[in-house]
């Protein structure tokens, strides 16, 4: 009988070690650096033409995983976004890996994709500038979306239209994003900015100047995910922003700003922000400078970019720099210019 134990020791210890290569690690799939090589099949056709009914469509997803396994799993994706969708060849998708309780993938649940919207240079450098936006909220916050680069070969399963590839990035699933920072997803409709912890709300004010991003709100939830936590349900929660292609910092072509805000294009920044003492909004800038070499090293360092569009990028930042470090400019712009309603 003792002989026997060592056996069955080691027959459990090779099934949890199978279990485990099978689940996927949802965190280290976006903390990894490496743009991810994938293939994704699917009817094209399909795809581009009924794009705007969101319907499900089967796909293969296929790739190698950061240990070295080849994946080739049947997924579902559609079609979401409301202006990218409606006018981008490949429309923004949202990826289902919840179709098989066998799939390495599922613990990634689903996923936002997010491409460029035409097949071009230009629209790929917008769609890494946008990716570059996620990488360098992360540095301000944890209450920030990770994003996955990847490289997307797009294959035809009805052999009508030639692959062909290009840049995307994967978001990171709300769920995923919350237990990040043990929370939960708020599902109890819009929320009043008086509801939200002050210091990160804060963060979120300023952040958006700092991008240049007036497509967010918190009346409707625009573009924005709202968090509380898990555990305490009683403790405030936090707005978490998402979609900045309509920032100044990505200034996309095909981005406007709402007439009723009064700026004539995306470059020009508008704080929507409510007010804050300066007190509090210092130590929020406090964060920002701590992180500023940081910040500028995400956009100079990083090689898919261009030298004419970090250029473009730095010296926005220098700009929004250069506003916080004068007391003048923050009492106007901040405090005396600051929502009221």
């Amino acid at each position: 009988m003792k002989a026997v134990r060592p056996t069955i020791f080691c027959c459990f210890l090779f099934i949890g070690t199978i279990l485990s290569a099978q689940k996927v690690d949802s965190v280290r799939f976006f903390v990894d650096e490496p743009p991810l090589n994938v293939t994704l099949t699917t009817d094209m056709g399909k795809l581009m033409s009924e794009k705007m009914k969101g319907e499900l469509l089967k796909a293969t997803f296929s790739t190698k995983l950061y240990d070295s396994t080849v994946v080739d799993e049947e997924i579902r994706i559609n079609a979401r976004g409301v202006y990218r969708r409606k006018y981008c060849y490949i429309p923004p998708m949202r990826l289902s890996f919840l179709n098989t309780s066998s799939s390495r993938l599922r613990s990634l649940k689903a996923l936002k994709m997010v491409s460029g919207c035409t097949i071009n240079k230009q629209a790929e450098q917008l769609l890494l500038k946008e990716y570059l936006v996620y990488k360098i909220h992360n540095l301000l916050t944890p209450k920030s979306f990770l994003a996955r680069l990847a490289k997307v070969t797009y294959r035809d399963s009805k052999g009508k239209k030639k692959p062909f590839t290009q840049y995307a990035f994967f978001l990171e699933n709300v769920d995923a994003m919350a237990k990040r920072n043990h929370c939960k997803e708020w599902k109890s409709g819009p929320v009043n900015y008086n509801m939200l912890e002050r210091e990160e709300t804060t963060m979120m004010f300023v952040f958006q100047y700092m991008i240049g991003n007036t497509d967010w709100g918190l009346t409707n939830n625009h573009n924005l995910k709202i968090i509380y936590g898990k555990k305490d349900t009683s403790t405030t929660p936090f707005a978490v922003p998402y979609d900045f292609d309509y920032s100044g910092l990505v200034n996309a072509e095909y981005a406007v700003p709402n007439e009723e805000l009064g700026i004539t294009n995306v470059v020009q920044r508008l704080y929507r922000g409510f007010p804050r003492s300066t007190m509090e909004l210092q130590a929020v800038f406090d964060v920002f400078n701590r992180q500023k070499e940081k910040i500028y090293n995400v956009i100079s360092d990083f090689e898919l970019l261009d030298k004419r569009n970090k250029k473009e990028m730095l010296a926005y930042l220098d700009d929004f720099y250069k506003t916080i470090s004068q007391k003048w400019e923050v009492q106007s712009i901040f405090i005396k210019n600051a929502r009221q309603q």
